[in-house]
């Protein structure tokens, strides 16, 4: 069983208030999430971010094939950190942890994400022309997206 790690981090020039209240808010994936995604939320969006919260939306992660994303938001500490983990879609394990800190000038954002895919051995052998490179696209996004938004940081 192999599971994958992806670790990015991020530093913004905005408070540790400003980034929690875009990044809690579920509403918001939407917005640094690529448009050919397909990205659209069905339920769960409603209200602030709690432990136990489920989110329910489509998405097309891979080779544009639709498929309903179920997530609960497991943890939450306020303006420090929340973890959201699949409990229905494409991965065999999915578990999110963003972490946010002040820094210098701003904020640190930290994303670090455990998944195991699907298929078994199959699985495997996607995971490093298909699934890794698809997620790095996906993230690179959101960070250039979050960098529009807030601008640069400089130190």
């Amino acid at each position: 069983m192999q599971i994958y790690t992806l670790h990015r981090i991020q530093n913004l020039p905005i408070s540790v208030e400003e980034a929690w209240q875009f990044l809690s808010n579920p509403k918001n994936l939407k917005t640094i999430t690529p448009d050919y995604m397909g990205f659209h939320i069905i339920s769960g969006a409603e209200k602030s971010m709690f432990p136990g919260q489920i989110v329910q939306y489509w998405v097309s992660p891979i080779l544009g094939i639709k498929t309903k994303w179920v997530t609960e938001i497991t943890h939450v500490e306020n303006h420090k950190y929340f973890v959201d983990e699949q409990r229905f879609g494409p991965y065999a394990l999915w578990h999110h942890k963003h972490f946010i800190k002040p820094i210098e000038g701003g904020v640190q954002m930290e994303d670090v994400i455990d998944y195991k895919l699907p298929f078994g051995i199959f699985g495997q052998m996607v995971h490093p022309f298909l699934v890794r490179p698809k997620l790095e696209e996906i993230f690179q996004y959101r960070y250039e997206k979050l960098e529009a938004i807030f601008g640069k940081y400089s130190s």
